[in-house]
């Protein structure tokens, strides 16, 4: 590695860290003052609101570092140009691409950095995040699940149904629980309601009603109470709607796919979040090329126009990105294009502008 691209690194990695550093203090002190009420109100013991700022601070950290990123190589790569040490370079008759190498080994470092954050340490850090969020904020963590019309398929022939579920007294009204096996159905069981015991894995169900269809006639069976073991509990039904941010990337997968066997109405959420993870780091190479070539060469308008541009810029990307979120959730857009899309976009901006700086 020659001398121009370790001193290009050190700008790059210096500039980006400095201001995430003094991104912190600033986000912690806001988030206090606005939690602090919440806090005494719960008295929040001290070890849990460390751990909650650990969390905070690698939650938005995923969030934001886009943001940090391409602003920390406008800024640098601009003062270089506004030092005419770009044009120096340049006029030595190095080509324009090879002054992107130390960029391309900055980016890739970042984008594997955020990768590996994003398959293993982010996901926990989000589920503390939204745990203590739910508990010392909203104080409603029975409430981010779904309650009413619960339809699951449990494993290959067995499917339920539930009008109600509350998840506090763990009791699932109107319950039925069908056995399908091929394109028959053996047997039909209904209870006005159950309820899960988690300390002996138990349901008590009652006024049970159950029908099994036998080849030549029909069995039932009533029951005002009965004790009795199924293979799930009412949180595989219904889990947090936030539960999938917690997984890592093996979990996450065989999560989906399990709740596609159960026909759960949040899948397209899910999947969003599996490509998220993926596409997101993509976004430091695409960011980092359209700050170098916005910012390499000298304006009138100096460093001032060019954080303009930054700033803009990637807030079009965020808002592009909770945009395509958004038509998942509420359109059924494909969760695989709104996570890539746009990276797509100002992927093909990326490329113009390399291509009109090197003219």
């Amino acid at each position: 590695m020659k001398v121009i691209d370790k001193y290009i690194l050190k700008r790059y990695f210096g500039t980006f860290l400095g201001l995430m550093l003094l991104f912190v203090p600033i986000s912690i002190i806001l988030d206090l003052s606005e939690r602090i009420d919440k806090f005494i109100e719960h008295k929040v013991p001290l070890s849990e609101i460390l751990g909650y700022y650990g969390d905070f601070l690698l939650y938005f950290f995923n969030i934001l570092f886009p943001i940090f990123l391409f602003l920390s190589v406008i800024w640098f790569t601009s003062r270089l140009a506004q030092n005419t040490e770009i044009i120096a370079m340049l006029n030595t008759g190095m080509p324009f691409m090879r002054l992107l190498r130390p960029y391309l080994i900055g980016a890739t470092i970042i984008a594997l950095t955020v990768l590996f954050l994003n398959l293993s340490i982010i996901p926990k850090a989000r589920i503390g995040y939204n745990e203590f969020w739910v508990k010392y904020v909203h104080n409603r963590s029975f409430k981010a699940r779904q309650t009413n019309d619960v339809y699951r398929q449990i494993d290959p022939t067995h499917y339920i149904f539930a009008s109600n579920l509350n998840h506090k007294n763990r009791t699932a009204y109107n319950f039925m629980m069908e056995e399908v096996v091929g394109d028959s159905l053996k047997s039909k069981l209904f209870a006005d309601r159950i309820v899960y015991h988690p300390e002996t894995k138990k349901y008590t169900l009652h006024n049970l009603r159950e029908r099994f269809y036998l080849k030549n006639r029909e069995k039932l069976v009533k029951k005002a109470v009965q004790d009795t073991v199924f293979n799930f509990t009412l949180d595989d039904l219904t889990p947090v709607t936030y539960i999938a941010e917690g997984l890592n990337y093996t979990e996450l997968n065989k999560f989906i796919e399990k709740e596609k066997m159960r026909g759960s109405k949040n899948i397209k959420k899910f999947e969003l979040e599996k490509y998220k993870r993926m596409s997101l780091p993509v976004s430091a190479f695409i960011l980092t090329f359209i700050a170098v070539a916005m910012a390499s060469q000298k304006r009138r308008s100096g460093m001032g126009g060019n954080l303009a541009f930054g700033i803009t810029v990637s807030m079009l990307y965020i808002l592009f990105d909770r945009i395509f979120g958004v038509m998942v959730i509420k359109s059924g857009f494909s969760p695989f294009w709104a996570a890539w899309i746009p990276n797509i976009i100002f992927g093909l901006l990326a490329i113009y502008l390399v291509w009109r700086a090197k003219k």
